[in-house]
């Protein structure tokens, strides 16, 4: 992969995601920095994403403000059902091995609608893509919290499989899953 630049410890960077969260959930609105000054800055040194977040394309799940995140903060990857393929892995080893991001996290949502139609319809054209590798990843689960967590945690398996993040481990790389409950605004960490 080349030069591996290593940013924040991932212990520090899920300690920064929890409280984050806590903020969000506490303060109902996001504080974080998305001035003039931080697109400034940005701009000039680069960005410095501390984690990389893979989640669902729901318009409800926004990480930044989840997390309380200001510009440069997360690496975002969005995708319907927070699914991942070859084109999610190649974002992630950039992020972790060029801008030095040390945690992966795959964030899932209750009441989300691809795992709703994984387990209760027959999508036809493209979504099928989607929705049949959810059903590879929940069975025959008909929990919706339990299908929408189980649907994360694969998807944290895909990545974890993968050679090249597997290297990235071995350097401090941490991949992990959450689930994102859109009525509390909590974010349930699987640890």
């Amino acid at each position: 992969m080349g030069e591996y630049v290593s940013g924040m410890p991932a212990d520090q960077a899920l300690q920064r995601l929890k409280e984050g969260n806590r903020a969000f959930v506490e303060a109902g609105t996001i504080t974080a920095d998305v001035s003039a000054s931080a697109r400034k800055r940005t701009l000039e040194q680069g960005q410095d994403p501390y984690a990389i977040v893979i989640t669902c394309s729901d318009s409800r799940v926004i990480p930044e403000a989840i997390f309380n995140a200001g510009i440069g903060d997360l690496f975002v990857i969005r995708v319907a059902g927070n699914v991942i393929d070859d084109h999610q892995l190649g974002s992630i080893e950039y992020a972790a091995g060029h801008l030095g991001s040390n945690l992966v996290l795959v964030l899932g949502h209750d009441h989300c609608g691809a795992v709703d139609a994984a387990m209760n319809h027959d999508p036809e054209g493209y979504i099928k893509f989607i929705t049949d590798d959810i059903s590879q990843a929940i069975g025959n689960e008909q929990d919706e919290y339990t299908a929408c967590k189980l649907n994360a945690l694969h998807s944290a398996a895909v990545i974890e499989s993968s050679l090249e993040i597997q290297h990235d481990e071995e350097l401090g790389l941490r991949v992990m899953a959450g689930l994102y409950h859109l009525e509390s605004g909590r974010v349930e960490f699987f640890e």
